[in-house]
């Protein structure tokens, strides 16, 4: 069977690419680098296969690649299994699921839209059970670890690294309920606390149903890197992990979108203000 090439692999292997075209190498010489056949190094830039982190630093030295590219491409290049506590989900998540997340592990920045939902990254425990129950693609023997995940270490994760983000939020993620009432009045709550100043990392504006239809796109998230302005992933939600996309005009479609999304919004004050006016009724 085929194995499909992770979107990771993808992403370090075309920035490799790059590098070395703009170094002025040609396949047989960054081979000899590495003392490798050229077909190894064809792979790799094509994301057919990964590369080992000591490898990868050697070429990208060798390309006079700056120090922060460096360290985002090699934390992107680790073994998905590399982060321990992914070893315990694998069998039960999407691999795709898995691999963005630990994509978003790495990245700098992350621009979230969120029509309909609560995004999972400021999840509440009980709120990600009623979602994921609701959810006819779980399994129902895999819904306890899908929550574990996104709220205890995916969300964990988020709130350690505190990436700079920003998340919008449709006025309707407000208002459709997940669980019990209580249930999604204490997720609003919790909602309205992060977007308040202990957390200046995380921005949080919602989109008022009086903006109208702003944009044909759903639930999509972008992740930008550090040190690689020209390299981004845009993951659009949908089943089994929903679908990765990393080819420029695509980042910047999504990229345009979310501006004018964000110029849409009410700001930052304004948001917390709804969120609590929602969570009281």
């Amino acid at each position: 069977m085929t194995q499909i090439p992770s979107v990771r692999q993808m992403l370090v292997g075309s920035m490799l690419r790059s590098y070395r075209e703009a170094a002025g190498y040609k396949l047989d010489d960054a081979a000899r680098i590495l003392e490798c056949d050229r077909s190894k190094i064809s792979r790799v830039e094509t994301g057919q296969r990964g590369i080992r982190p000591k490898e990868l630093r050697e070429l990208l030295t060798e390309y006079n690649v700056a120090d922060a590219a460096q360290d985002t491409l090699t934390a992107l290049s680790r073994p998905r299994d590399a982060n321990a506590w992914w070893r315990d989900y694998r069998q039960m998540l999407p691999d795709a699921y898995l691999d963005y997340a630990v994509a978003e592990g790495v990245a700098s920045r992350i621009l979230i839209h969120a029509p309909l939902q609560v995004p999972e990254l400021l999840w509440t425990a009980e709120y990600g059970r009623a979602v994921v129950a609701a959810d006819p693609t779980v399994p129902e023997d895999a819904e306890e670890v899908a929550v574990e995940a996104a709220v205890t270490y995916r969300g964990g994760t988020f709130f350690e690294r505190q990436p700079d983000c920003t998340v919008i939020l449709g006025e309707a993620a407000l208002r459709h309920r997940a669980g019990s009432l209580d249930v999604t009045r204490a997720q609003l709550v919790h909602v309205a606390e992060l977007s308040g100043p202990d957390y200046p990392w995380l921005t949080i504006r919602v989109l008022p149903f009086s903006a109208g239809i702003c944009s044909r796109a759903g639930e999509y998230s972008i992740l930008q890197f550090s040190g690689l302005p020209d390299m981004g992933l845009a993951q659009v939600a949908g089943p089994q992990g929903g679908t990765c996309l990393s080819t420029p005009p695509v980042i910047d479609a999504y990229t345009t979108i979310f501006r004018r999304m964000t110029s849409l919004s009410l700001n930052p004050e304004q948001s917390t203000l709804r969120l609590r006016r929602v969570a009281r009724r």
